[in-house]
């Protein structure tokens, strides 16, 4: 008989196994990664274009292009795009990324050499019309409006713009930015950031010859879009501490957001910051959780993270609590990265980290499209499959004095740059 009063057996994943892409080139070089696999008759086909030519008097022109790219071409409105694309069960989107700009299509196979020629439009012929950007200006400024009444809005945007300062990762937009985009600038961008060598396809799903032939036949050619271009690449100095309050004297709730510049993907000790970012606050069962909602009740929420970006990384804590416990959820964070500096964590902790990281690894993997993502991350920080092989011995190796050190090391709290938006002067 079952006895459902206690929990399975758990054991740790022992081996994960990533699918590496098949490399090919377009007629005109473009390099193609292709993840063939599964029997569902469904491709997606991402075509991925890495930003150009920051201008930091103009730090929308990658945002908006991203936005307006499928609102019209030479033969196409923006409504006739979206009717052939619907017609034949296609779905098209478009991301825009700190370091890159991604057109995503999803297509059944039958249908593909269909669908391909409405993206070549939008990739070769796109024409920004004045109206869709005028209908896109009012309602960014409309929403830009609506979330610099949010605490948390506010308090993510001061936090980004305070330790990367006016570039791609951080630039403080504002309703003037919206008014100055230009639909000269539109075209200017679109010709030096869509051409083909400055383009990387990914395709997953049922990829097979025929299909990478369609790729070719339409965008194998030369691209139309020659301008010159250069990839943006930044630098940036290590954080320094700053305290800005952001007074929001009827808010319920504070907003906090805090942390510092730190390392990337490619740096060694990637994997072990990782694992001490999960304990601390990377999952629900982290220490902040445990203390800062379960045992204070001050939050229904709070997590920390580690985002790498081409050429940073950086650390973070956010959450938002009651305006009347601010200071005193500030002290429990700070009190819980001490401890972690301080105290060596418990197997039993580690233990439970390290499953949960392993399981969380070998759970993305659900499709192929899932290790088309992986690959991503490692392809565009230049990195190989040695990178996962890397981390997932670190996982399951890390000492608690390993942590400790990468605590002492990484969780430098006098370099935190700490937004609080919210009722100040409060317990």
């Amino acid at each position: 008989m079952l006895n459902r009063t206690l929990a399975p057996a758990s054991k740790q994943v022992d081996q994960i196994n990533f699918i590496p892409p098949v490399l090919q080139n377009l007629a005109n070089g473009i390099p193609v990664y292709t993840f063939n696999a599964g029997k569902q008759e469904l491709v997606r086909v991402e075509f991925i274009f890495s930003n150009v030519n920051w201008n930091q008097a103009k730090p929308l022109q990658a945002v908006a292009v991203n936005s307006l790219i499928n609102n019209g071409t030479n033969t196409l409105s923006a409504k006739e795009i979206a009717e052939q694309v619907d017609y034949y069960g296609a779905f098209l989107q478009t991301e825009y990324g700190a370091d890159q700009i991604i057109i995503t299509l999803y297509s059944l196979n039958k249908h593909l050499a269909a669908v391909l020629p409405i993206l070549k439009a939008i990739l070769n012929e796109s024409i920004f019309p004045q109206q869709e950007l005028e209908i896109f200006v009012q309602n960014q400024k409309q929403k830009l409006q609506v979330n610099l009444q949010k605490n948390d809005f506010l308090a993510r945007k001061t936090f980004a713009n305070t330790i990367f300062g006016k570039t791609a990762y951080g630039s403080d937009i504002s309703l003037e930015d919206y008014d100055a985009i230009k639909r000269d600038d539109l075209l200017a961008y679109y010709q030096a950031a869509f051409k083909a060598d400055n383009c990387t396809i990914i395709a997953a799903g049922k990829f097979e010859d025929k299909e990478f032939a369609l790729l070719d036949q339409f965008f194998g050619e030369e691209w139309v879009n020659k301008t010159a271009s250069i990839v943006n690449q930044f630098t940036y100095a290590e954080s320094v501490g700053q305290v800005i309050p952001i007074d929001k004297p009827d808010a319920v709730q504070s907003a906090i957001r805090m942390g510092k510049i730190a390392i990337n993907r490619t740096h060694a000790d990637f994997p072990a910051l990782q694992v001490l970012n999960t304990v601390l606050g990377g999952y629900f069962g982290s220490r902040l959780m445990a203390n800062i909602r379960e045992d204070k009740g001050y939050t229904y929420g709070i997590g920390s993270g580690i985002a790498s970006l081409k050429d940073a990384g950086y650390f973070f804590i956010a959450t938002e609590v009651g305006a009347d416990v601010c200071n005193l959820a500030l002290t429990e964070i700070f009190k819980e990265i001490e401890l972690l500096k301080e105290e060596l964590v418990g197997e039993e902790e580690l233990t439970l980290v390290r499953n949960y990281m392993l399981g969380s690894m070998l759970g993305s993997l659900e499709n192929i499209m899932s290790h088309a993502d992986k690959f991503k991350n490692i392809h565009f920080s230049s990195l190989g499959y040695d990178y996962y092989t890397n981390y997932i011995a670190t996982v399951k190796s890390i000492s608690a004095e390993k942590i400790q050190q990468m605590a002492q090391q990484y969780l430098n709290t006098d370099q935190f740059v700490q937004v609080v938006a919210g009722k100040l002067n409060q317990a």
